[in-house]
């Protein structure tokens, strides 16, 4: 059964990252309600709760609510954002119990401009990461830019020596720079996307194994990369998880996954899939 599930609280981003699907759906912010009833129904199927699927979480006014909620039904709360919005936004990261973790996507300054320097930016990011720690809440910057958009890596790493002395420990996946705080390398990828090529079958995925997406209007997706809800599965507004879980479309992609034998469109074209392949 799936242990994490997205529960996207916003559509809307405040940047416009050439590496993102993006959406066309309607922009949407989710209610206090909506997410209380959506948390709820997800609480029985998973211990981690993330607050995206797309959009730029820090955006949404009833974040502290949405924590609150959170905590209150014993979820681990994972978050990821642009960074942008971190100084505004910091008391109430800060002051939220429930956040294990919060992700920065620093590829992000790299595709946008976003009104500051570099150095503003990386300044920023920085100092909440060492508050993060503080409050002994993992921070992970992510370069997730491995084969394109990465020509500020070099002077990106840089800085951040400078802002974190001393021995970094390395690990499969990056740098652990000190004590909750992480930098994480990560190859840049397609979104599945039903115009991108086939890559045929034969691959598997982490969805509906281990976790599963929720957009802002309650569509059930079976991962995270799902941006469109072309796999709708349900509605958790309206049917039970488990009800929308043991469907047959469910039951039939989860087991294409476990044989290798994807059987759905959008899983064959999916461009982070690829590194399943056999």
């Amino acid at each position: 059964m799936p242990n994490k599930a997205y529960l996207e609280i916003t559509n809307v981003c405040n940047l416009n990252c050439s590496f993102c699907h993006g959406t066309i759906r309607e922009p949407k912010f989710i209610s206090v309600k909506e997410f209380k009833a959506a948390a709820t129904r997800l609480r029985p199927f998973a211990d981690y709760l993330y607050f995206h699927l797309l959009g730029e979480p820090l955006l949404h006014p009833d974040l502290a609510e949405f924590f609150a909620i959170s905590e209150e039904l014993g979820f681990k709360v994972n978050l990821t954002t642009n960074g942008t919005l971190l100084k505004d936004r910091k008391d109430v990261l800060l002051n939220a119990n429930v956040l294990r973790k919060i992700s920065i996507s620093l590829h992000s300054y790299e595709v946008n401009s976003i009104g500051m320097s570099l150095d503003e930016y990386l300044s920023m990011c920085f100092e909440f990461s060492k508050k993060a720690a503080e409050n002994k809440k993992i921070a992970v910057m992510r370069l997730w830019n491995k084969g394109g958009f990465d020509s500020l890596n070099a002077e990106i790493l840089e800085k951040m020596h400078k802002a974190f002395e001393g021995h970094w420990q390395e690990l499969y996946s990056g740098y652990k720079l000190c004590e909750y705080v992480f930098l994480e390398w990560g190859e840049l990828f397609d979104w599945p996307d039903k115009n991108a090529e086939d890559i045929g079958s034969n691959h598997s995925c982490y969805g509906l194994r281990d976790q599963i997406g929720v957009l802002c209007d309650g569509t059930v997706v079976p991962c995270c990369l799902d941006a469109e809800g072309t796999i709708d599965l349900g509605n958790i507004f309206e049917s039970d998880l488990e009800e929308i879980l043991s469907s047959e479309r469910a039951e039939n992609l989860k087991k294409s996954f476990q044989t290798r034998n994807v059987i759905e469109d959008l899983c064959r074209r999916c461009g982070y899939a690829k590194r399943f392949i056999k």
